[in-house]
């Protein structure tokens, strides 16, 4: 009996365990929407297929299971392309169905025709097209098993009249999803052992890869009295409950962190692929672990470099390990870490005037969120308040454009993670501009029924942009946005909506809006002159302020630099 390719590829699909599909159907889709679905496979439909990219890469990212995507052929599918680079990066196992014009039209440029293994080869772990009805199966199965196993994006097109095509002998091709256990072998351990011993002020920098290795890496640090800082994606998993935890380094960290990795002679880099070369000591050695050994030495040379999943890596190295006695490093900043944390939030209320700061905002958010609340964070003021006000509490999880840097992933990301997690409360904090450029998805909330909770930083710019503009000595130049009232908006098309401006009206209106059945926004207007404290500033960034402020005087916004500095002095 004989089977369309497109049967076999959602067959497949399913047997890969994929329980989502994210996109718009379209003519050259049809077909395998159809098979679909016939499937035991959701069909999300969102208003844009760069949203769509986004939902299915953090729902894979939060479960490490197979999603998938699928658009039509020319603009649907290359709609997808940002949103495969962000997923990508975060490894985010997924697989796009990127269906194409016929076969005997490819090559004419014939009307909506894109070669998209040229597009799309620099944002895949796999991108190949299928070309005979005969190689369906064996292609679906070798992209399904390429994002499951090389972790991140896999790329199958499908010409819409190979989708129709049938095949007559049908072998038995299946994906299998091998998670083997890797560590350094035994001289490199004994290499990383002999590093460790050596050194007299150690600590511990731990990325994304940390995942599930708490406690292994609690044990190392207690064994090297060594203080623990983290990557922004790290967060989650080793900010709570964590006693030598010295929070983060780089532009979203604190002193502490960022002194000790700096300030240490060697420094254990784990599972992290952290980008800024000026965040890494100078003279210190440093013994990197990592699932990708591309990421070895990348960002600054390395005194040794293994291949490793952090937990088994750590149980084998824990042995060879000598026992510190001197642990005068580790408290000095573990304790600059709690100072600083208790000096923050003491800082951290309502602005002048019965303003809303950004932060007090982001802080109540966290106040009141359930304890096992999902939280996105758009690029910009949202993910920056977000790393430093959500207390992760050991069971919650913050997601953020942290290495594409995008704009818009909150709201997108959020759908993914309530599709994946329906009993978990999904929090999305949008900056004005994220949430305007895909706007569309909050209609999405209401045709697929998602009861996520949007957050909207309502400050009429892009602060971020801003900021950076200020700190080189320029005014703001194209970074003022004319906004409707969100809140209003939401209600007009079927959301629960408020908007609120006032500080003393924050905790009541934040109340109202958790306790929603349905998706709900809340749009906070909040004070555009609050800026973000790095654990340091550079010279360079202080002369450009006062140029700035120079400048800002000299075309009659005096009152614009008083009022910033009063907000945030």
């Amino acid at each position: 009996m004989s089977k369309k390719v497109a049967e076999i590829i959602v067959e497949v699909l399913e047997q890969a365990g994929v329980k989502r599909c994210y996109g718009i159907v379209g003519d050259t889709l049809n077909l395998i929407a159809e098979y679909l679905n016939k499937s035991s496979i959701e069909w999300v439909h969102v208003r844009h297929e760069e949203a769509g990219a986004i939902a299915a890469g953090t729902e894979a990212l939060f479960t490490g299971e197979l999603t998938a995507c699928a658009g039509s052929c020319g603009p649907g599918s290359l709609h997808f392309i940002n949103g495969l680079y962000e997923s990508n990066r975060n490894r985010s196992p997924m697989v796009l169905i990127a269906s194409q014009v016929l076969m005997g039209e490819m090559g004419f440029e014939f009307i909506q025709e894109v070669d998209f293994q040229s597009v799309f080869k620099e944002c895949s772990v796999f991108c190949e097209m299928i070309l005979t009805p005969e190689q369906a199966r064996k292609k679906a199965v070798m992209a399904c098993q390429a994002a499951i196993t090389r972790r991140g994006v896999a790329v199958l097109i499908v010409p819409v009249d190979i989708s129709h095509g049938e095949v007559h002998e049908d072998f038995p091709y299946r994906v299998h999803s091998p998670r083997p256990t890797i560590r350094p072998n035994d001289n490199e351990l004994a290499g990383i052992a002999k590093i460790l011993n050596a050194g007299e002020k150690i600590a511990i920098y731990g990325g994304s890869g940390c995942e599930d290795a708490l406690s292994e890496i609690l044990a190392v640090a207690e064994r090297l009295k060594a203080p623990i800082a983290h990557t922004s994606r790290a967060k989650s998993f080793l900010e709570h409950d964590n006693p030598y935890n010295i929070g983060m380094t780089g532009i979203l960290g604190n002193e502490a962190g960022y002194k000790a990795v700096l300030e240490c002679d060697t420094l254990l880099l784990l599972g992290a692929d952290f980008a800024w070369r000026q965040f890494y000591p100078d003279k210190a050695d440093i013994v990197q672990i990592d699932i990708d050994p591309t990421h070895l030495g990348r960002r600054h040379p390395v005194a040794l470099g293994a291949v490793g999943d952090i937990k088994p890596t750590l149980l084998s190295l824990l042995p060879l390990l000598h026992q510190k006695t001197d642990d005068t490093f580790q408290k000095t900043y573990v304790h600059r870490y709690h100072e600083l944390m208790a000096a923050w939030k003491k800082q951290v209320g309502p602005g002048r005037n019965d303003t809303i700061a950004g932060s007090y905002l982001t802080t109540l958010v966290s106040e009141r969120a359930a304890d096992d609340a999902l939280f996105t964070g758009d690029d910009g003021t949202p993910i920056f308040w977000a790393t430093r006000c959500i207390d992760t509490r050991g069971k919650r999880r913050v997601f953020g454009s942290l290495l594409h840097g995008t704009m818009a992933t909150a709201l997108a990301g959020s759908l993914g993670l309530k599709k994946a997690a329906p009993q978990r409360q999904v929090i999305a904090l949008c900056g004005d501009g994220g949430l305007s450029m895909l706007f569309g998805e909050l209609l999405t909330t209401i045709q697929e029924e998602i009861p996520v909770k949007i957050c909207v930083y309502d400050n009429s710019k892009l602060g971020f942009v801003e900021i950076e503009q200020m700190s080189e000595g320029m005014l703001d130049t194209f970074t003022r946005m004319k906004n409707p009232d969100f809140g209003k908006v939401a209600q007009a098309i079927g959301l629960w909506g408020k908007t609120v401006s006032k500080a003393s009206e924050l905790e009541a209106a934040i109340d109202e809006w958790l306790a929603q059945p349905g998706p709900a926004l809340l749009n906070v207007v909040v004070n555009p002159l609050e800026l973000f404290k790095p654990p340091f500033i550079e010279p360079k960034a202080v002369m450009g302020m006062a140029l700035y402020s120079t400048r800002a005087i000299l075309q009659g916004r005096g009152a614009d630099v008083v009022e910033m500095i009063r907000e945030n002095l």
